[in-house]
C-alpha cells in the first residue's frame, strides 16, 4: 500500500519544504523507490518562457525543491495543479489568477499520484487553516484538503517566540479534524531565540507525537543531509 503524509506548519515560512524533502529522501533511503512530492497549491510563482515549440508555464520554487527531492517524474497537472502567480495567501492568489480551488480536483490529482509511486508526501500551504477559497458561497482551508485526503499530519514547529502557542493550537485544529499527528519537526528560525532548550522540552511534553528530527538555523542545509526519523520509528 502507498505511503502517504501531509506535511503543515505553525506559520509560513518555518521550514515546510524543507521537511518535506527531507521526507521524501528519507523515504527513498528507506527502499521506497518511486517518492513523489505534492504541492497542490503553490503561490508566488515565476514566469517559464516556451521551449521551441512548446508553452511557458508559472513555475514555484517549491515545487521545484520536491521534484529534486523525488524519484517519480510525474505530470506538472498532478504535482502541482494549481500554480499560482502571486505570492500571498492562496485565496487571494487564486482570486487574482481568475481562478477556483477545486478540492475534489486535489484529491483526484492526488489518487493519480497514489496509483504510480510507493510514497506520496503532500505539503500544504503556509498553516494549517490557510484559506485556500474566501467567498460568500465557499469557505476552504488547507484543513479541508488535509480531511478530505485523510492522511497523517506532520507539524512543522518554527522554533521562535510564540511558537508554543502555535504548535499547541495546531494541533487541537488537526485533532478536531479527526486526524492523526503522526510526528513533528523542530525547525530552529530564529537563532537568537532565549530559552530553546525549556522550549523543546515543552513541545516533546505536550505534542502527542514523536519529534522525528531537530535542525539548527542553517538556511543553505541541502535537505539530503537533514537527519529525519520517519513516522513509526524510534523515538529521537
Amino acid at each position: 500500500m502507498t505511503l502517504a503524509y501531509f506535511v503543515t506548519g505553525t506559520d509560513t515560512g518555518v521550514g515546510k519544504t524543507r521537511a518535506t524533502c527531507a521526507l521524501l529522501h528519507a523515504l527513498r533511503r528507506a527502499g521506497h523507490a518511486r517518492v513523489v512530492g505534492m504541492k497542490p497549491v503553490a503561490a508566488g510563482c515565476d514566469w517559464v518562457a516556451a521551449a521551441e515549440h512548446g508553452a511557458g508555464h508559472w513555475l514555484n520554487e517549491d515545487v521545484v525543491a520536491l521534484r529534486a527531492a523525488g524519484s517519480l517524474a510525474v505530470p506538472p497537472a498532478f504535482d502541482n495543479p494549481y500554480a499560482l502567480p502571486d505570492a500571498v495567501s492562496p485565496h487571494i492568489a487564486a482570486r487574482n489568477a481568475g481562478v477556483r480551488v477545486d478540492l475534489g480536483h486535489l484529491e483526484a490529482s492526488f489518487h493519480a499520484l497514489r496509483q504510480h509511486a510507493d510514497a506520496v508526501v503532500v505539503e500544504g500551504a503556509g498553516g494549517f487553516i490557510v484559506p485556500l477559497a474566501d467567498a460568500d458561497d465557499e469557505w476552504l482551508t488547507t484543513a479541508d484538503l488535509a480531511q478530505r485526503l485523510r492522511l497523517p499530519v506532520i507539524l512543522v514547529v518554527g522554533l521562535r517566540l510564540g511558537c508554543l502557542n502555535h504548535a499547541l493550537l495546531t494541533q487541537e485544529a488537526i485533532a478536531a479534524r479527526g486526524l492523526t499527528l503522526a510526528g513533528w519537526v523542530a525547525n530552529l528560525v530564529d537563532p537568537a531565540m532565549p530559552e530553546q532548550e525549556a522550549n523543546v522540552a515543552t513541545l516533546q511534553r505536550r505534542l502527542h507525537a514523536p519529534m522525528l528530527a531537530r535542525w539548527g538555523h542553517d538556511p543553505h542545509a541541502d535537505a539530503a543531509d537533514l537527519a529525519l526519523q520517519l513516522p513509526g520509528q524510534s523515538v529521537m
